[in-house]
């Protein structure tokens, strides 16, 4: 994942949007997604009349100040250093921004307020023009389980000129990060992986993500349930009650498009302006959410093929995209047959045909040539490898095997595989998903074994709510690129469609997921600046071009 340190957590994390965003995403096939069962929404969506009261509203089971959460909503926050520890680089660097944190005490249940508690942490960095403050802007990178306490300095970065008016205020969602964690205790950090080439590849992956789900359960069976993006959302009100706002303006990413929206129809008229950028529609969110991306995946790394094949003096891929595809290819096979030994010493990994159309998959979010460098990078070694001769991993290529492939990243991987899992239910049976990846084989060798392949939630407990569904308006501006390839284009015209007093600031050309503050386009930054700074969306909808250069 550079762009920021935020963008290549999104990437890794989103070996799926999924984000990523496993990054978050995009869309998720309708067909064959098993019903979902379980009581109606323990917390009622709250009114708009409630919102506008200027009292932190106290929604919860059965409405009022009696239900319970008025201690959560009414709570003093405790800001302070962001250090929490000696070793703590990125609280050393908060401070020094001026940035302060703090913990806010949510129930885990929100139909038992009285109950268990965990604690979600925040930063804060405060206005600095407070004549003209506007109020508090809320940050979300996408993931799921992304983090954003680290963002506050970087956002009022690219925020530029309206930055000082804003308190800006990121948080790490339940039981990510710094928040109250959650560890299934892994042997690695992503599920995400491809069935192979055969059945023997996809039994051994039935088994594998079986084991995954089993071991979730058996560490943390108590609380999967409550690790959910409408609790979240839930815990973003109490986060806004806690700052003393009316309404809270809003900035999501990649998944966080989705909590966005989530929280804009649970809490209609709490929320003042609200970004969403590499938006997904949420019928399209859920643990299938990658099947859509096929055909933009496979554009980007045609795309990348190309950039490759002028550097052949360079990466020694091949001449020509036919080539450099060729070249992938081949790698892909050679691990079919035996796995790849690449590295030394103790970074040393042996990668086979589940883990190769991951690691392509997850350099393809981003078009820049940094990332496009960093992905000749990884196929030059991948193509030695092959060959069978030995190796050295960069310090960058061995750490993003170590947090994907080692239990080095088991929690990363648990709470994110468990906001998805508990979200929306997935298909039972393990044949729905070898049927897929059969049809689809044919025309996408590559990623469709990836992106088809079961999953934990194939193995997990069904969700106590129902999905949301988009059931009124909301005036947000979204933000996407054509061939954005984890939250497809095709899912952000959707939700687009569905809020029809947002506006969409679409870039042209470019492969990329995320992309305000982040890719380095002033059409774009400039057109959500200017919205943060007005609160007025323009009056149509805009379209940018990518530049030629520093973005790829």
């Amino acid at each position: 994942m550079t762009p920021s340190t935020r963008t290549v957590r999104r990437a890794s994390a989103a070996g799926l949007a999924l984000a990523a965003c496993i990054t978050a995403s995009p869309a998720m096939a309708a067909s064959g997604t098993a019903p979902m069962t379980g009581p109606a929404p323990a917390v009622a969506p709250a009114t708009t009349a409630a919102g506008l009261s200027g009292q932190a509203p106290r929604p919860g089971p059965g409405s009022g100040p009696g239900a319970g959460l008025d201690r959560y909503y009414r709570q003093h926050l405790t800001w302070g250093s962001c250090v929490t520890g000696p070793d703590d680089t990125t609280g050393q660097d908060l401070d020094k921004a001026g940035v302060q944190c703090a913990d806010v005490t949510v129930p885990l249940d929100y139909a038992d307020p009285g109950g268990r508690t965990i604690t979600v942490a925040m930063s804060r960095l405060r206005a600095t023009d407070t004549r003209h403050r506007i109020g508090a802007i809320l940050l979300n990178n996408g993931g799921p389980g992304g983090t954003a306490v680290e963002s506050p300095p970087h956002i009022r970065e690219a925020m530029k000129g309206v930055g000082a008016r804003y308190d800006i205020v990121g948080f790490d969602p339940r039981f990510v990060g710094r928040s109250t964690p959650l560890d299934c205790g892994w042997p690695t950090g992503m599920f995400f992986r491809s069935a192979g080439p055969g059945r023997a590849g996809f039994d051994r992956q039935v088994a594998f993500q079986k084991g995954l789900a089993d071991k979730c359960r058996a560490t943390n069976a108590s609380v999967l349930p409550h690790v959910t993006t409408r609790n979240t959302a839930r815990d973003m009100d109490v986060i806004r009650g806690t700052l003393g706002e009316r309404k809270i303006s809003y900035l999501g990413y990649s998944y966080g498009t989705y909590l966005g929206t989530v929280y804009s129809q649970m809490f209609p008229g709490r929320y003042d302006r609200m970004v969403l950028d590499g938006a997904i529609a949420p019928d399209d969110y859920g643990p299938l959410l990658m099947r859509d991306s096929l055909r933009e995946n496979e554009r980007a790394l045609a795309d990348w093929a190309d950039w490759a094949a002028a550097r052949h003096g360079t990466y020694h891929l091949g001449r020509t995209r036919a080539q450099v595809l060729a070249t992938v290819d081949r790698v892909a096979g050679a691990a079919a047959r035996r796995p790849l030994t690449v590295g030394t010493g103790a970074d040393t990994f042996r990668l086979d045909d589940s883990h190769i159309p991951l690691l392509a998959f997850m350099m393809l979010s981003d078009d820049t040539d940094a990332t496009r460098s960093e992905f000749g990078e990884v196929v030059s070694v991948l193509s030695e490898a092959a060959k069978g001769h030995s190796t050295r991993l960069s310090p960058g290529f061995a750490g993003a095997l170590r947090a994907v492939l080692t239990d080095e990243g088991s929690q990363v991987g648990s709470v994110q595989t468990a906001i998805l899992c508990g979200d929306r239910a997935a298909p039972r049976d393990p044949e729905t998903y070898w049927r897929d990846i059969e049809r689809d084989r044919a025309a996408h060798p590559l990623f469709g074994p990836l992106t088809d392949n079961i999953l934990p939630c194939a193995f997990w407990d069904r969700p106590r709510e129902e999905p949301t569904r988009v059931s009124h308006d909301a005036p947000a501006l979204i933000v996407g690129a054509t061939g954005d390839p984890r939250t497809t284009y095709r899912s952000t015209l959707k939700l687009h469609g569905q809020l029809p007093s947002s506006k969409l600031i679409t870039l042209e050309g470019a492969n990329r997921h995320a992309l305000y503050g982040e890719y380095g386009n002033t059409c774009v930054d400039d057109q959500v600046n200017r919205y943060l700074a007005t609160g007025r969306l323009p009056a149509n909808d805009r379209t940018c071009v990518k530049r030629t250069g520093r973005q790829g």
